[in-house]
């Protein structure tokens, strides 16, 4: 150690001493002269430290002495700070160079400036429990951070809308902000980037960014997808006239304790049971009341003939089925196999049926919702002339405006155009007109002419039967084997009144064809592109433009 050690302080002195000093930074000189071509700056006690010399300390070498004075001899023994010279060989200034940027916040003798920060916040963070996910906390006063709208994009290079691409800001345009929305769930089941989810409203909304690749828009039953061209696909060309072209018909009914709490005579219930028992599904997609809310629907997952039985009977507000066919959201119910291997039943409003036939039709990837909109083997359509707003219909037509609060209400029903409620003793409460609820039905369904399913396996209601029985229309040969499982453990015998069927399919109709505001062809393509809905509707034709 003696040795090496003594040689680099003897070394490392001699380089910090004397006339040969270096300065940090200056470049050594190719030209004969020498010291001509270079500008030295004028060194002072107070000027930052080089990297080198930061890096030589680490090394344990030799530093100045601390009060800096490495100035040059007097040969007398003296010596002369930085400062000030005594000996005469420092008679004039040193030029310091001026070029260059300098350094930020540091004048000419090195000397850092005042700065200014900002104080962090404190106290504040952000609520990640119940905040808003994009409230921003501790913004400074004055400071703007507002995002700007998307109608900046005009202002950005002509940037145009390519005109093949439909965004989900169409849609919303269209369809939800217009009050159209029938809340089927099929635009968040058809996303391939998973951007649309549900929003507290119960509406459909993005949650990420979107891609524009039009699939939202084309299966929406109230925006892209000719829904009647949807029936001809999936039945033929007689699944457009009357009432359809079933199978068979029949009113039927289920002798069991059970069907108390069941809606008219309990065939969904026993129909998904039996196709359960029987191992041809191993789920059915139905709706449950809310833990939270009284008869506000949720979907739900019924994998025994307890949780049907335990969810037996109708909710007249929509789930978005569709929406819920993620098979990780259930995953702790289906048995343990491949999702590709599950197979299920959905029960839905006739949309929602229309919507999951469309997306079948094509082999495009779904990605969350995809594994279960494939196991889906089995439908049943419920026969619906129009479905309600939750909050419209619970809260304001029936609390507000009525007294009933939804506590009280045992079961309900919309029957011989009338809404009844009964409460939990089976009272009837309210016997009322239906069209009195008009205010509190969803705008869209006005324009469904869909009454009784025509995409369905199978079609149940009570119109055509008598009282404690259901219509029902076997549609496909999948419904009639499921009709089949079924019929030994039901009292059945041939639809009742299939004019009242076929009077209430025209009826809604007629009622569609004066609210659409586009032509109703079968024959037309499949799906309706966003200008020609535009056109019709008179909604903006990009709106990103406009601030959207």
């Amino acid at each position: 150690m003696g040795t090496d050690g003594e040689n680099e302080r003897s070394e490392s002195s001699e380089r910090t001493s004397g006339e040969d000093q270096p300065f940090p930074g200056v470049p050594e000189s190719d030209s004969d002269d020498g010291d001509k071509d270079v500008i030295v700056p004028e060194t002072t006690g107070h000027a930052p430290r080089s990297r080198a010399v930061t890096d030589n300390a680490r090394e344990g070498a030799i530093q100045p002495a601390a009060d800096g004075a490495s100035g040059h001899s007097d040969g007398a023994g003296g010596s002369c700070s930085p400062n000030t010279c005594t000996c005469g060989e420092k008679t004039q200034e040193k030029t310091v160079a001026t070029d260059g940027a300098g350094v930020a916040n540091v004048d000419e003798m090195g000397e850092l400036g005042d700065l200014e920060f900002t104080d962090p916040a404190e106290g504040i963070s952000q609520d990640v429990d119940n905040g808003s996910p994009d409230e921003r906390v501790g913004v400074p006063d004055g400071v703007d951070l507002e995002t700007p709208e998307y109608s900046i994009r005009s202002e950005m290079n002509d940037i145009e809308t390519p005109d093949e691409k439909t965004w989900f800001m169409e849609l919303d345009e269209a369809v939800i902000d217009d009050g159209r929305c029938i809340q089927c769930g099929t635009c968040v089941a058809a996303c391939p980037s998973d951007s649309i989810g549900v929003g507290d409203d119960g509406l459909p909304e993005l949650v990420k960014m979107c891609t524009g690749c039009s699939l939202c828009w084309d299966f929406c039953p109230r925006g892209g997808m000719r829904y009647e061209r949807q029936w001809k696909i999936t039945g033929g060309d007689d699944n457009v006239k009357g009432a359809g072209d079933p199978i068979t018909e029949f009113s039927a009914r289920v002798d069991e304790d059970w069907t108390e709490g069941a809606q008219d005579g309990g065939v969904v219930t026993t129909v998904l049971s039996h196709l359960l028992e029987a191992g041809e599904i191993d789920g059915a997609l139905i709706a449950t009341e809310s833990d939270e809310e009284a008869w506000k629907a949720e979907s739900y997952l019924a994998t025994s003939h307890e949780d049907l039985i335990e969810n037996a009977g109708t909710i007249y507000n929509q789930t978005l089925a569709l929406g819920n066919l993620d098979l990780e959201q259930w995953e702790h119910k289906l048995p343990d196999k491949p999702f590709d291997e599950l197979s299920l039943a959905l029960v839905g409003t006739p949309c929602e049926i229309e919507g999951i036939r469309a997306l079948q039709d094509f082999e495009w990837d779904y990605q969350a919702q995809n594994e279960g909109i494939r196991a889906v083997d089995y439908t049943i359509a419920l026969m619906c002339t129009k479905n309600f707003n939750y909050y419209s219909l619970m809260g304001e037509q029936l609390e507000d405006q009525r007294g009933i609060s939804p506590d009280e209400i045992g079961k309900m029903d919309v029957l011989h155009g009338k809404l009844m409620v009964y409460d939990h003793d089976g009272e009837m409460i309210l016997d009322e007109d239906i069209e009195n609820f008009h205010d509190a039905a969803l705008k869209g369904c006005d324009e469904c002419a869909d009454f009784t399913g025509f995409c369905a396996d199978l079609t149940v209601g009570s119109v055509g039967s008598s009282d404690e029985y259901s219509s029902v229309i076997v549609r496909t040969e999948q419904g009639m084997k499921a009709w089949e499982i079924t019929e030994p453990d039901l009292d059945y015998h041939d639809l009742e009144d299939k004019s009242a069927v076929g009077k209430l399919q025209g009826w809604d109709k007629k009622k569609a064809f004066e609210s659409l505001e586009r032509p109703f062809d079968p024959d037309a393509p499949r799906f309706i592109d966003y200008t020609d809905h535009a056109e019709n509707y008179g909604t903006e034709l990009n709106p990103h433009d406009y601030g959207h």
